[in-house]
């Protein structure tokens, strides 16, 4: 059943959506289409494509004959546009947040303060790592006569399939495309079919900007048709991935046999533990925000907190006035800290984790519900942010990634004992440590099985470290050499040369 629309919504914003193939903007081979909603309103504002293999066959065609003449571009020239990217995207921030907005129903607020920067900043910074880039030479059998030079060359493999989810779009779309393409691949891109308009927002900024027809195309649509055909496309030799956790697990299965280079970036069960002698208010405050950012759809949201026992009631007062404060509502509104969930299903989703802790008698501190809104948001995905206690170490609420503002708040007696909780899920993305005694810091942090450990922190993100996860929460690292080494291949040439003069 189609959902209301509301043409008001499309103003200023493209409302109908094409595939971005060659250069050109083109609509899918099938002529079928997609609803856009805007998850505030619950109303339709648009189409994007519905594309399939035949779709992402041309797109991969496009991309094969643009690379040649991409991989033998000057890196000088590759950074400059890389950087002419960056430009036009600052020049359209203010269109690039709005649409985000509309899209994934995040704040505005949000969407102006770290999304569109972060995707500015992720085309700079790789701008910039490609021109300091260095090469390994090694001299080994020297002798009077002769030696033996071996070097290491790093050059691209060619089409980069990209595929990105709704929760940070343009975030990670660019965290994809900017090092595929300064290290001289070419790419084609298949962003989430909730999210689509930024993607299609930034071909228009890559085609101003001067990137070659080809270099870098966008096809939009669903997994299971436009996502699936390019993963397992023959002549796609490498892949990221960033989304659930189930799908990672089919890709991974589908490229096995073809030995395709592959970067799994998927979800988390994170742990937030907080001991006696943390600054109580700080990590309050900050477990507010690592809590409920973005409705807690970020794959690095703290979704179990780990408070130590004889602090236990003092960290959960300031928590829970800190969570009341939080405003849920019209995305647009500079007040609002909460916007919409991405659509009714994944709300859905959310709200049977709600009906669980129902029955297993968890304890509601605050929230479970979903809010009274006026005007055209009573129909729009909401639910309040929630805080949960009284919840055992093995259900569901405690295991699984819930992927929405849901945070489930439980005791411990002592390290060990928090250290158990925290790594006894199948998953490994991140953690944070509250505690200011520094041995404690080093320490807990070591033990903690996942790739990322923030002491007194969360999200502080430095692009040049390595970013991915352990056990089901992926495999790989990006991130500054780590990525322009997973989109890159390795070749060592070793040089006999004679030393000696005739």
């Amino acid at each position: 059943m189609s959902k209301p629309t509301n043409p008001s919504e499309t103003s200023g914003m493209p409302n109908s959506l094409l595939n971005f193939i060659g250069g050109e903007f083109v609509p899918p081979a099938r002529g079928a289409f997609l609803e856009n909603v805007n998850p505030a309103t619950g109303c339709v504002f648009g189409r994007l494509p519905d594309s399939d293999a035949s779709d992402v066959n041309r797109a991969v065609e496009a991309a094969r004959n643009a690379f040649p003449s991409w991989r033998d571009t000057p890196r000088e020239k590759r950074a400059a546009l890389l950087n002419a990217v960056a430009n036009g995207i600052e020049a359209r921030r203010e269109e690039f947040a709005r649409a985000e907005t509309r899209d994934q129903g995040k704040p505005l607020s949000l969407a102006r303060s770290m999304d569109i920067p972060r995707a500015i900043e992720n085309f700079r910074f790789f701008a910039g790592a490609l021109l300091h880039e260095a090469q390994e030479a090694l001299e080994s059998g020297a002798s009077h006569s002769s030696a033996l030079l071996s070097y290491t060359t790093r050059g691209p493999l060619g089409v980069a399939g990209l595929v990105t989810p709704w929760n940070l779009p343009l975030y990670l779309l660019t965290w994809k495309i900017a090092p595929a393409l300064a290290t001289g691949n070419t790419a084609v891109c298949k962003p989430s079919e909730f999210t689509s308009t930024t993607a299609f927002l930034l071909a228009e900024v890559m085609r101003d900007a001067g990137i070659p027809p080809g270099v870098c195309n966008v096809v939009f649509g669903r997994g299971e048709t436009a996502g699936e055909a390019l993963v397992v496309h023959p002549h796609v030799p490498l892949v990221s991935f960033t989304g659930g956790t189930g799908t990672g697990a089919h890709i991974a299965h589908s490229v096995a046999s073809s030995f395709k280079k592959l970067s799994l970036e998927l979800g988390g069960k994170n742990a937030n533990l907080v001991f006696a002698d943390a600054d109580l208010d700080l990590a309050a405050r900050t477990s507010v925000r690592s809590s409920f950012l973005n409705q807690g759809e970020i794959c690095l949201c703290g979704s179990r907190i780990y408070v130590e026992e004889s602090i236990f009631d003092s960290f959960l007062e300031r928590f829970v006035a800190q969570t009341r404060k939080l405003v849920v509502g019209d995305p647009e509104n500079e007040k609002t800290t909460l916007g919409a969930l991405v659509s009714a299903e994944h709300r859905a989703k959310v709200e049977s984790y709600f009906t669980l802790a129902r029955e297993e008698g968890a304890h509601f501190v605050c929230g479970g519900k979903r809010p009274t809104l006026p005007g055209p948001f009573q129909n729009g995905f909401f639910l309040e942010p929630t805080i949960l206690t009284g919840v055992a170490h093995s259900s569901r609420l405690q295991q699984e990634e819930i992927f929405g503002p849901i945070v489930t708040v439980t005791p411990f007696r002592h390290e060990a004992e928090a250290l158990f909780m925290a790594n006894d899920v199948r998953f490994g993305l991140s953690a944070s440590v509250w505690t200011n005694d520094l041995s404690r810091a080093h320490r807990v942090a070591h033990a903690l099985d996942v790739g990322t450990v923030w002491v007194n922190a969360w999200l502080a993100r430095d692009l040049r470290a390595p970013f991915g996860g352990m056990k089901a929460s992926g495999l790989g690292r990006e991130g500054g050499r780590h990525s322009l080494e997973f989109y890159t291949e390795t070749k060592t040439i070793a040089l006999k040369w004679d030393k000696s003069h005739d």
